[in-house]
């Protein structure tokens, strides 16, 4: 296929202006100078996650020193900060290298086709309504694992039949009042336990109903080890330094969650006791039945979910919904739960590539059926990259990674004259689940996602430290073809 003259080229197209995006856009023209990008962003804001979420209390889940940029360093005095001050930080990186004047907003990609001939993706979008092409050598995709345009939902009987208001935090409404309201907070996730002390603050009384328990731990909003840091040491000292330690924890706890459960287990349950004023309430509501991390821990700042559930303001019931009446919940337990407002947080739902369709030389690609190259490629599929996080730490630390490895690959293109680099094609007898939780978010979308293999470079490794000396300086030829 001859690409028409009237269709846009550049070297490298990344999709989505989000923390990621941002990062790549960063990564691009420091470390790959000479060539041409833009950004394509479906919505009219840079933020991604933080510009589309809303609702009250919206926080980080991990520290900002570690979700921060390497290259810019978080200044703000909360290590687990709100939502607002994130989308800040990310839209100032933005401006202050010139990356948002790289952007194209309101450009959402369709699909995508590769041409072996013309080693190029000719990439469909609509732009403000409009159907256009664009074509580029290379395509970056930052847009995360999730649908901004749909959320999960599961069949609650008789949600129709409420004659309160049902709200979902993912599309959260900026006029919804409810001070002095009868909340219900369906899930037990991070959303959830971010909602729920939030909620509290002006609600009658909130109810968070849950049907199986969370691991939730609670760490101090400021870190008072980083502000003595930083009391010393210049910013980008400090940050460096920062995000050393706080990686190296992180990562030490979870080695031990998933190691040890013996022993993190009961840690775990004494730090929540100790939070709480009536410890009777960690059996059933913070007891789960699964190890430590194998689903994502919950993280609550300055134990502010404990505080709401001693102040009577907010409370936890673990049961399953018979059906939803005019009024309220209706559990099997034979209690009703009263509410005005009923919130469900029942979770995301996953899409591979942002939901890009795509094809190589007149083939549909099956993403299902790919398995994942060092995280970030595909097998079989030439030129092209996913930017994903790690679901054990934060997003930014691994996407960073993908980002320089990008980088690292187009110098080796242009080095020696390639224009196509291709993961092999590979088939693995102990295929394993791409993100390597139970969570029921994730457990939902394993048939449609990519997978991952038994061993490098398809098994994607969950630990920062390993992955940093292989993504910076391994080798770039390993199971890898050039043409």
């Amino acid at each position: 296929m001859d690409c028409a003259d009237s269709v846009e080229h550049v070297d490298v197209l990344v999709v989505g202006a989000g923390l990621s995006g941002i990062g790549a856009g960063y990564r691009l023209q420091t470390q790959c100078p000479d060539r041409t990008y833009a950004i394509l962003e479906a919505r009219d804001n840079i933020g991604g996650t933080w510009d589309l979420f809303r609702y009250p209390g919206i926080r980080s889940d991990s520290d900002m020193y570690t979700l921060g940029y390497p290259f810019r360093p978080w200044r703000g005095e909360k290590s687990i900060s709100d939502g607002a001050s994130i989308l800040q930080y990310v839209r100032d990186t933005a401006a202050e290298y010139g990356i948002d004047s790289r952007i194209r907003f309101g450009h959402r990609v369709v699909s995508a086709s590769w041409s072996s001939i013309d080693a190029t993706w000719t990439v469909q979008v609509i732009a403000h309504g409009v159907e256009t092409e664009l074509s580029c050598s290379f395509l970056y995709l930052c847009s995360g694992y999730y649908s901004y345009e749909s959320a999960y939902l599961p069949d609650i009987a008789g949600l129709g039949d409420f004659s309160g208001q049902v709200v979902h935090p993912q599309f959260w409404p900026d006029d919804l009042d409810y001070e002095d309201k009868k909340v219900v907070v369906i899930g037990s996730g991070a959303t959830a336990m971010t909602l729920v002390p939030s909620l509290a603050e002006k609600a009658e009384h909130v109810t968070m109903l849950q049907r199986s328990p969370s691991y939730v731990m609670s760490l101090p909003s400021r870190d008072p080890i980083a502000k003595r840091i930083r009391k010393y040491l210049p910013d980008k000292i400090s940050h460096r330094v920062i995000r050393v330690k706080n990686t190296v924890t992180n990562l030490g706890f979870y080695q031990l969650c998933q190691r040890l459960p013996g022993i993190a287990k009961p840690v775990l349950r004494r730090l929540t006791k100790y939070h709480l004023r009536d410890g009777s309430t960690v059996d059933p509501h913070f007891a789960p039945s699964y190890r430590p991390w194998d689903q994502r821990m919950c993280l609550v700042p300055d134990a502010d979910l404990f505080k709401a559930l001693n102040s009577g303001a907010a409370d936890i019931v673990t049961d399953h919904i018979d059906t939803v009446t005019e009024k309220g919940v209706q559990l099997k337990s034979g209690d009703h739960l009263d509410a005005d407002i009923i919130v469900t947080a029942t979770g995301l739902r996953l899409v591979p590539a942002g939901d890009v369709e795509f094809m190589i030389d007149g083939e549909t690609v099956d993403l299902a059926r790919h398995y994942t190259y060092r995280g970030m490629m595909l097998s079989g599929v030439p030129n092209l990259a996913l930017c994903l996080g790690y679901t054990n730490a934060s997003w930014t630390l691994r996407a960073d990674l993908a980002s320089l490895y990008v980088c690292r690959l187009l110098n080796h293109m242009r080095r020696g004259g390639y224009r196509i680099a291709r993961p092999i094609s590979h088939h693995d007898a102990s295929p394993q689940p791409l993100l390597g939780l139970t969570s029921g978010y994730v457990a939902r979308s394993e048939s449609i996602l990519p997978k991952q293999g038994s061993r490098s470079p398809w098994l994607m490794r969950q630990n920062y430290l390993l992955d940093l000396p292989t993504m910076r300086f391994g080798r770039i030829d390993e199971a890898m073809e050039f043409d």
